[in-house]
């Protein structure tokens, strides 16, 4: 193997391009555009480059809507602090500029709705699944919850 496919990758760009935890190479979504609502959270069943099971047991991603709700709120806040900085936003009761900041954060958020459930998706795995620099030569851990019967069987 070549030494420049060798470098380590970084944790924030992988997990911000949607790549594999285990080998942060592969993509773990089966369309780059997060935009077509038909196949938006479509995964892959395996990495594509180092076979990595994406769904390690049944109800894996329920979790990411804890995740996806701590983005959320991070996002409500980052545009609260910078329309407070940018445009100075008081409280009283004849300044109705919070209402125009309420309208746009919540606009922008309604927008970005698509790009934070892949991203809390992929935070969530990247929790549960570890970088492995040498995953060429180590075999992949069995799921232990996995009852491969019971797959798909909603």
């Amino acid at each position: 193997m070549p030494e420049s496919r060798k470098k380590k990758r970084f944790y924030l760009l992988s997990t911000l391009t949607n790549r594999c935890p285990r080998c942060r190479e592969g993509k773990i979504f089966q369309v780059d555009n997060a935009y077509n609502m038909k196949k938006n959270v479509l995964m892959h069943e395996h990495c594509p480059v180092c076979g990595q099971p994406t769904e390690i047991e049944v109800g894996f991603y329920y979790g990411t809507g804890y995740v996806s709700y701590a983005l959320s709120i991070a996002f409500l806040t980052a545009t609260f602090v910078a329309w407070k900085v940018l445009i100075g936003v008081s409280f009283s009761i004849d300044d109705n500029r919070i209402f125009y900041w309420m309208g746009t954060a919540f606009t922008l958020l309604l927008i970005t709705q698509p790009l934070i459930m892949r991203l809390s998706r992929t935070l969530w795995l990247s929790w549960f699944v570890s970088y492995d620099p040498n995953w060429e030569k180590n075999p992949i851990e069995k799921p232990e919850r996995i009852v491969p019967e019971q797959m798909n069987n909603w």
